[in-house]
């Protein structure tokens, strides 16, 4: 059962959202929140697995509260669901630790679908989300030039392994691992894995 905090100011969002996911078995929402402070203070007391969180609201922004609301939970994992897709935005928001990017005019089952992958390590982003990341990074619009072993370490961390499971399917050490990740971000000019991901999406969508 993944246990989720939605965080949104506006009480019609907040229902819709729960209506959509309480059809899901697997899906159960613990909590909600109208504001940052609140949300902190539910993730002291709930323990979610995920906080589905606005970008906007009055009392604290998402960045904010994803940054204290890690420092309380380091594995908690947060999923950002918004209408604001402006680059600062979505920069704001991945720097800060959030795992996932999406806008509020997402299909019901690819959220639930989102939040799924969410829990299980993958990154998720919008297409604009990840564009954002890459022409951040990258505004030359140069393809970063990955070995085939960086990008094969790349797409297995994209589908939520671990380094160790990482390690095992490619035969390598979990040492070797980290210094291919340390490689990775070196090229992509990033400090995570979430980051390298969106990176990667935005510059290669669906072929990466």
């Amino acid at each position: 059962m993944i246990r989720i905090v939605i965080v949104d100011d506006h009480p019609m969002v907040r229902e819709g959202i729960r209506s959509m996911l309480e059809r899901h078995a697997d899906m159960a929402i613990v909590a909600e929140a109208s504001g940052g402070r609140q949300a902190l203070e539910l993730v002291m007391q709930t323990a979610p697995d995920l906080l589905l969180l606005d970008l906007r609201m009055p009392d604290m922004n998402g960045p904010e509260v994803t940054r204290k609301a890690l420092h309380i939970q380091p594995n908690l994992k947060i999923l950002i669901l918004t209408t604001y897709d402006t680059d600062g935005d979505i920069l704001t928001a991945i720097e800060a630790g959030a795992h996932g990017y999406l806008l509020k005019d997402v299909e019901p089952e690819f959220l639930a679908e989102s939040i799924r992958n969410t829990v299980a390590g993958r990154t998720v982003m919008a297409p604009r989300a990840a564009q954002a990341m890459a022409d951040h990074l990258h505004p030359q619009r140069q393809r970063p030039q990955l070995s085939e072993q960086e990008r094969a370490v790349l797409e297995l961390a994209a589908a939520g392994h671990t380094n160790r499971q990482i390690a095992s399917q490619l035969y390598l050490s979990e040492a070797t691992v980290k210094t291919y990740f340390s490689r990775i971000f070196a090229k992509l000019g990033v400090n995570d894995r979430t980051a390298a991901v969106a990176v990667m999406l935005g510059e290669y969508g669906s072929d990466f």
